[in-house]
């Protein structure tokens, strides 16, 4: 088996000279979101590195706030595939956050990923599940998106281009960044290692 594959951490140092993403000269990302554009490039940017990487606002077919899952990842591939297809770029890269309803009336965050080529695979990777505040929750059941929940929750202003809730809720031990860097490098599995897939 592949050593990279055994040894992860040294997976980028060690990329195979044949490897398709080296090849890659253009990825877009499905929107100008600094903290999701710098993300994409934080990951694929060791990947790919001829490739240039900038965003481009794009609708994600889904509700302002996505509700569940299942809406989430619709949103993230359908952002994916509209930058690719504005673009004509190698690969689209999709984004998107969420709120779940948990069982205990409760509410949690989720993020997920999507990274599509034009031959149609798709790779889709997330998570970022955290309790949301009680008062957060309530602004969010009232019809009013994560983002400016938080800001009103902490006096600030488009939290959601920064640290975001993830960052606020940890006192900055994560950001925004960081979190959406683990999303994205769940979706470029299938393209690192697509033997392993088929």
């Amino acid at each position: 088996m592949n050593e990279a594959i055994l040894n992860p951490t040294s997976a980028v140092q060690r990329a195979s000279p044949e490897s398709p993403l080296l090849l890659l000269r253009a990825i877009a990302v499905g929107s100008t979101n600094p903290v999701k554009i710098a993300a994409a490039r934080a990951v694929l940017g060791a990947l790919a590195p001829s490739a240039t990487i900038d965003g481009i606002a794009v609708a994600s077919t889904v509700p302002d706030q996505p509700v569940g899952d299942d809406e989430t990842i619709r949103g993230a591939i359908a952002r994916a595939r509209a930058a690719l297809a504005a673009t004509g770029a190698d690969l689209g890269v999709g984004i998107e956050g969420g709120v779940v309803e948990d069982a205990d009336g409760g509410m949690r965050t989720c993020a997920w990923a999507a990274i599509v080529d034009a031959r149609g695979h798709t790779g889709v990777g997330g998570s970022l599940a955290m309790a949301l505040p009680p008062r957060v929750a309530e602004m969010i059941r009232a019809g009013i998106e994560l983002g400016h929940a938080m800001d009103a929750l902490v006096g600030a202003h488009d939290t959601k281009r920064g640290a975001g809730a993830v960052g606020i809720l940890t006192a900055g031990l994560v950001d925004r960044q960081r979190a959406y860097e683990v999303l994205v490098t769940y979706a470029v599995a299938r393209f690192v290692t697509p033997e392993l897939y088929r």
